[in-house]
Order: structure tokens, then C-alpha cells, then sequence
């Protein structure tokens, strides 16, 4: 099953008449994950028909309103519901003192079981994990503390041939092994390589999520490789001076950073209000990183 990644929100901090802030789902194999939250996300949720049930782990990168204003409505709403399944949130340790007071006032009281995950600004670190996918969270370079997160399979044994199955007539309860690297010994006592019954495993896919940030070298040891990379593009590289100052990005740092990173697609977002054509973005990036594309809403990328 392939990754899916649905843009629900593609602006900075203002909001536009067809641009949202900050949003995604991310869907991998079982999982469901929803990145970032701004104003707005449970529209778009709706309009892309995601199914809000499947939604049990949230990832909020920092604590500027363009990336959790929407949470506590999506909350609300989960509640109506009736949802009685836990919904993880991983964030900066503050958002809950932030969303206690409104969650007080909830109507009927709390249904939906709530379970907080601080993130760690320091350093990379595992933050979640199951028996296909992990997700990393790591440090990016903003006005507060904010983190990237990155989403990959974990590796897959290799796949043996189903004719060799059938040539040597392995047994059943041979198979996993096998696929776990052993080599498989006849009755009589022929040694037949791993190699030669298996081929290798599909490589594992991986997406990389960077917003808000200025451009930051630390990084690219973490997001080498990936099969997509999302990075914030704030603004056209005409206003560097101000990205700077606001320690975010210009669209030629996403394109390097994509570019020294080795990473096989560029996905670029956050856009100012003060754009009305996301498709300059698109044209100033590919003169660095020719595979960049610019973000619009609703649109799905498969990995």
C-alpha cells in the first residue's frame, strides 16, 4: 500500500479565499496521521472526505496559531461523535494548559481520550513506532521551538519466490524464516542460498516534513534520501532579507535544501497571503530543483 499525502492547507499565518493554514494527512499502511492543524482543517476534512475516525495520532510541529487553531474544533467534533478511542497528540508540552480551558466547556463533557506527547527540540528522536512505520521528530531553526517530523517504513523482509517454494517443496512453518534471511536445507541435505529463493524487499518509502523553519543544515542528515520532502517556501527569494529576519524560508532554500539532501520530489508550501500565484514559487524553486512542485489544496501525492 502506497503513502498518500492530502494537502488540506497550504498558507502561512493569514488565510486566503482558496489557500487554508497549515495542514496534511499523511496516509501509510494502517495509519492515519494528521500534521499540523490550522483553522479551518476539519472543512477541508471533510471536503477531501477523509474519515475523521481514522484520525488517532496528530502531529503539531509548534505553537504559532496557523498550525493548531484548528485543533480544538477538530476535538470538539470528534467528541460529537462519540469517538471513544484515544487520540495522541504529539506537540510542544504547552498545548494542553492551552486547550484546558476550552476543553472544560465541551458540551456533555469529554468522550474522546486524550494522550499528550511532548516533543523533543534538542535532538532527533523516535516518537512513534509499530510493526510497519515510525515516525521521527527533529529539531528545525524558528522564532519558538518547533520540530520536523519524518515518516517511514521500517524494513520489510525480502520476498521469496513462490516457485522455489513449489521446486523445493519448503514447509510452511520454513517460510518466515527464509524471509528473515536463513537458507533453506533439503532432507537431503543440500544447502540452497537465501539469494536464490528470495528477492529483496521493496525499498521502504519516507516523507519529511519541515515547517516553519529557516534554511538549516542539521537537517539534511536526517531527511537524506526521502522519497518527499515538504519545506516551507514563506516567501520568493526577492524578500530574503525579510525571511531571514522572521527565520523562514525563501523558495531557492527549500530548492537546496531538497537538493543537498539528495530527496527525490520537493513539495513547497506556507505561502504568504501577499501571493496571489503559487506557480512563481513553483518556477523560481526548479531553477535550483528541478523535480519541485507548489502545494495546493486538496490535491493528493502518492509516494
Amino acid at each position: 500500500m502506497p503513502f498518500e499525502l492530502t494537502i488540506l492547507g497550504s498558507n502561512s499565518a493569514l488565510p486566503t479565499s482558496d489557500r487554508y493554514p497549515t495542514a496534511q494527512v499523511l496516509e501509510m499502511p494502517g495509519r492515519l496521521f494528521l500534521i499540523d492543524c490550522g483553522e479551518g482543517t476539519q472543512i477541508q476534512l471533510r471536503r477531501n472526505k477523509i474519515n475523521f475516525s481514522r484520525i488517532t495520532h496528530i502531529f503539531i510541529s509548534h505553537l504559532h496559531g496557523d498550525h493548531y487553531y484548528g485543533l480544538i474544533g477538530l476535538i470538539s467534533t470528534l467528541n460529537l461523535l462519540g469517538l471513544k478511542s484515544e487520540i495522541h497528540i504529539y506537540s510542544p508540552s504547552e498545548i494542553k494548559n492551552l486547550l484546558q480551558p476550552q476543553l472544560d466547556f465541551i458540551k456533555g463533557g469529554m468522550v474522546v481520550n486524550l494522550v499528550f506527547h511532548p516533543l523533543n527540540f534538542k535532538k532527533p528522536q523516535q516518537i512513534f513506532s509499530d510493526k510497519k512505520v515510525e515516525v521521527i521528530s527533529f529539531p528545525l531553526k524558528h522564532s519558538i521551538s518547533t520540530c520536523g517530523f519524518l515518516f517511514r517504513e521500517l524494513p520489510k523482509l525480502t520476498n521469496i519466490k513462490k516457485e522455489m517454494i513449489e521446486f523445493y517443496s519448503i514447509p510452511i512453518a520454513r517460510i518466515k524464516e527464509i524471509k528473515n534471511g536463513a537458507d533453506f536445507i533439503t532432507p537431503g541435505g543440500e544447502i540452497i542460498p537465501n539469494e536464490k529463493l528470495t528477492n529483496p524487499p521493496l525499498k521502504q518509502a519516507s516523507y519529511a516534513f519541515c515547517t516553519d523553519t529557516a534554511f538549516y543544515e542539521p537537517i539534511i542528515d536526517v531527511i537524506k534520501d526521502v522519497d518527499l520532502l515538504y519545506h516551507e517556501a514563506t516567501f520568493l527569494e526577492s524578500m530574503r532579507d525579510f525571511a531571514e529576519k522572521t527565520l523562514h524560508s525563501t523558495t531557492l532554500d527549500a530548492a537546496n535544501m531538497a537538493k543537498l539532501a539528495n530527496v527525490k520530489k520537493l513539495l513547497i508550501g506556507h505561502f504568504s497571503a501577499r501571493y496571489n500565484d503559487v506557480n512563481l514559487f513553483e518556477k523560481e524553486a526548479r531553477t535550483v530543483f528541478e523535480n519541485t512542485e507548489a502545494v495546493r489544496e486538496g490535491k493528493t501525492y502518492r509516494i
